[in-house]
């Protein structure tokens, strides 16, 4: 037989072997990591249960079982997703009974626990919500005062001496109007706001006591031109006019008043937080220089800060 088909043979051979060889090692010495039973939970299964007896006792309207059984869930299980969906579950339990503050603690405990996860973002906004609901509630906390109303008060007088908004005392104790009786205890702020206006993700912070209270998005001004630094609420309008660099008057209302339905002023001439008619434009670089906001939030930024407070804007 020829030299070199013999050679090519043992070749040929040498090759078959390494390729058996290959195969038998990861087929039968090496299975993959994650095929069969191996890549299965050991749990899986009773997790999936109790969250299962959670959401059902939930749709059923059972709050103490609901409440138990997410316990339960969250101590024997804690770093399970399944016990994060189980925090969510308690979150709206206690807020639908009314009791914001269990709400909050059980959803600052979940972002405690669960920092990475992908809904850290949902965790985060629910909390802010709570946090406004508290404010606007008759729930007292360190941050408040209860006031008895004394003869000669008026609301604006109220407010002015707490350094608070009308609209803020009415909000938070259930007032129908501008009327308040003598001797009627009316819930207070004792704690300061602030706000900061981050230009670089078109985010408004609403803080008090270096706390964040709550996150708004915001649109700030085309080529950077809202103008960096420290200043104060000096005035505030409901539905404000507008008075557009061109000239003249637009009227609250008009289509083309493009101050929403609120004028929050700063100590920076002609510069404030303001309403939008254009709520498409919120997260976006395109006012004159202005803090633009829905207008749902930028009334409930204006129900919670008086005149004074600090804004601070940097890029």
């Amino acid at each position: 037989m020829d030299k070199k088909i013999i050679f090519l043979m043992i070749i040929i051979s040498v090759v078959l072997l390494i390729a058996i060889s290959f195969l038998f090692y990861n087929i039968v010495v090496s299975p993959p990591e994650n095929e069969g039973p191996s890549s299965i939970r050991p749990n899986d299964s009773e997790e999936s249960a109790m969250l299962s007896k959670v959401q059902k006792s939930v749709k059923n309207g059972s709050d103490e079982s609901a409440v138990k059984s997410a316990e339960d869930l969250i101590a024997k299980y804690p770093d399970s997703p399944r016990a994060e969906s189980a925090y969510f579950l308690l979150v709206s339990i206690f807020e639908r009974r009314g009791d914001l503050l269990k709400a909050k603690e059980i959803c600052q405990k979940m972002i405690e626990k669960f920092p990475g996860s992908n809904n850290i973002v949902k965790a985060q906004e629910l909390l802010e919500d709570i946090n406004v609901k508290i404010l606007f509630s008759p729930v007292i906390t360190e941050g408040f005062t209860m006031y008895e109303v004394q003869k000669g008060d008026t609301l604006t007088r109220i407010a002015r001496k707490f350094g608070t908004t009308v609209e803020f005392i009415i909000k938070a104790n259930n007032l129908k109007d501008n009327n308040i009786r003598v001797g009627k205890k009316v819930k207070l702020p004792k704690m300061k706001f602030d706000i900061i206006v981050d230009k670089s993700q078109n985010i408004l912070t609403l803080k008090s006591g270096g706390e964040i209270v709550k996150t708004y998005r915001v649109a700030t001004g085309k080529n950077s031109c809202t103008p960096v630094g420290t200043y104060k609420v000096t005035n505030k309008i409901i539905d404000p006019p507008w008075y557009p660099p061109t000239g003249g008057v637009i009227p609250a209302h008009d289509p083309r008043n493009v101050l929403g339905s609120r004028w929050i002023g700063l100590s920076k001439p002609s510069y404030g937080i303001h309403g939008t008619t254009e709520p498409e434009s919120i997260g976006k670089s395109v006012t004159e220089g202005c803090v633009r906001m829905r207008n749902s939030d930028v009334e409930e930024l204006y129900a919670i800060v008086p005149d004074g407070t600090e804004v601070v804007i940097v890029d």
